[in-house]
């Protein structure tokens, strides 16, 4: 057990370390939101952001070694599933380097969103990252509202409440 710790912890560290080498400057709300497609976890497509312009798009960043993501997704699947498809949709970006173990995680919590597998962590870069999770409200023009940086207990209602009050701006 404290191998499998000291090994996400490592991990983490690393991230943080890449992450930070990235562009001195994150996205903030009022940002456009830099477009992309990647591979799309499961191999059956891309995932591209552009797909989804005219919806309020909640761009997740996740990784299967990252505690507090883990505990999002459940609930942002349960999220999704109250609020319109023609009006709302969760993108996910996997930074897995090894996809098989994203893969696993989500047999056990299935999700009804896409999910692109970034494991070079190209897309993290323009978006500059400085944090895992880190989560953007994207309005349906394609321009940043909301920049959510981790996650923990109770933040779901925070995420409810702003992204209702997009979905609602028509």
């Amino acid at each position: 057990m404290i191998g499998s710790c000291t090994a996400i912890f490592v991990l983490t560290t690393l991230l943080t370390c890449v992450l930070a080498a990235g562009p001195a400057v994150a996205l903030e709300p009022g940002d456009a939101a830099p477009g992309f497609t990647l591979p799309a976890l499961d191999g059956q497509a891309n995932v591209s952001l552009a797909r989804h312009r005219g919806k309020v798009v909640w761009l997740d960043f996740w990784a299967s070694w990252c505690p507090p993501c883990l505990r999002s997704l459940p609930e942002l699947e349960k999220l999704r599933k109250q609020l319109p498809a023609d009006d709302f949709q969760i993108v996910a970006v996997n930074l897995d380097e090894d996809k098989k173990k994203a893969l696993k995680f989500l047999e056990r919590h299935p999700v009804g969103y896409p999910s692109g597998s970034d494991p070079e962590g190209t897309l993290p870069e323009k978006y500059g990252l400085q944090t895992m999770p880190t989560s953007y409200l994207i309005d349906r023009s394609g321009v940043v509202r909301v920049v959510h940086k981790g996650y923990r207990r109770g933040d779901i209602h925070k995420i409810e409440a702003e992204i209702r009050k997009w979905v609602e701006k028509k």
